[in-house]
């Protein structure tokens, strides 16, 4: 099957030197980018994280420090990647609480804007777990009745995430889903805007999903005591919290979104608050004149006055 694409669709696996999005690193990246006119394009790059990978890490994806120790860093390769990716759509497996914030915080990072505006984002991980909740190397045996070789090496995940996908548009083309709600529909469908929509269930604002969009499409926060509370009604009764956020262990991408929450919500405010009248006085205070002096009109000197000032200044 032919994906029905109006632009790129980038696929895209990450391997890092652990799962902390604001601390750990990437150690590998493929992308393989499908065309609109079926075409593929595949790139792998190799980095070298500048930090040491942890051995329990290492023994899961099979990166050691010395595979990386003479690669690039990945402020030498954001430019190149950013431009490979260019106006492509993003695809990926568990990409929405991963990848795809990982590789934005290495973005910042490397001082390259990777602007995410009018992209979609399509999360194969959430297309499968919704309807079968499996892992990949199950869901590629479930979708393409093979084996996945060489998992966790990126380029073969990537791979197999991109097969698995055309294999659950096979699977699912006719096939119901009823959503928490009870609302019925049959939304896998041959169409990044439509799987878009379907596989971002948590409607992240900052791809962390420590800020979300509530059903009003209002940004909320999603974790601790404000936990659904929007943006404005937390910065309202405690402004501080932006501070707190700004100062703490979260993810630039998260800090980048909050900034612009912030931003609008002083925006608004400064909107609301009523101009002051230019050279008035403040309301129900009375204004007194007060009565300038009468200047007394010049005497003519007369003979006491002159014989003041001799005593004065002895003449």
């Amino acid at each position: 099957m032919k994906l029905n694409l109006k632009r790129p669709l980038a696929f895209f696996d990450l391997e890092a030197t652990g799962v902390n999005v604001g601390a750990d690193r990437i150690v590998e990246i493929a992308i393989l980018k499908a065309m609109p006119d079926g075409t593929e394009l595949v790139k792998t790059w190799r980095v070298n994280p500048e930090m040491p990978i942890p051995l329990q890490t290492s023994l899961i994806h099979g990166i050691y420090d010395e595979d990386i120790a003479n690669e690039p860093t990945f402020k030498d390769l954001a430019i190149e990647i950013a431009e490979f990716l260019d106006e492509s759509d993003l695809a990926g497996y568990n990409s929405n609480k991963f990848d795809i914030p990982m590789l934005l915080e290495e973005f910042l990072r490397a001082d390259v804007n990777f602007d995410m505006n009018g992209r979609k984002f399509v999360d194969v991980q959430n297309i499968f777990h919704q309807m079968e909740q499996r892992t990949l190397k199950a869901a590629y045996k479930f979708y393409c009745n093979e084996d996945l070789i060489n998992a966790h090496a990126a380029e073969a995940d990537v791979i197999a995430t991109y097969k698995v996908l055309l294999g659950q548009l096979d699977m699912y083309a006719d096939k119901e889903f009823e959503n928490k709600q009870g609302i019925k529909s049959k939304p896998v469908v041959n169409d990044v805007e439509a799987l878009h929509v379907f596989t971002n269930i948590n409607k992240p604002v900052d791809f962390a999903g420590r800020l979300v969009y509530n059903d009003k499409d209002e940004v909320c926060f999603n974790f601790g005591k404000h936990k659904g509370k929007t943006t404005e009604q937390v910065f309202s009764v405690e402004p501080s919290y932006y501070a707190w956020m700004k100062n703490g262990d979260f993810p630039l991408y998260t800090k980048k979104k909050l900034d612009e929450e912030w931003a609008k919500f002083n925006a608004k405010k400064n909107e609301n608050r009523a101009p002051r009248p230019q050279n008035s006085a403040p309301a129900n205070k009375p204004q007194f004149n007060k009565p300038k002096p009468q200047e007394k009109p010049a005497q003519p000197l007369n003979t006491d006055m002159l014989e003041q000032l001799k005593m004065k200044f002895g003449k």
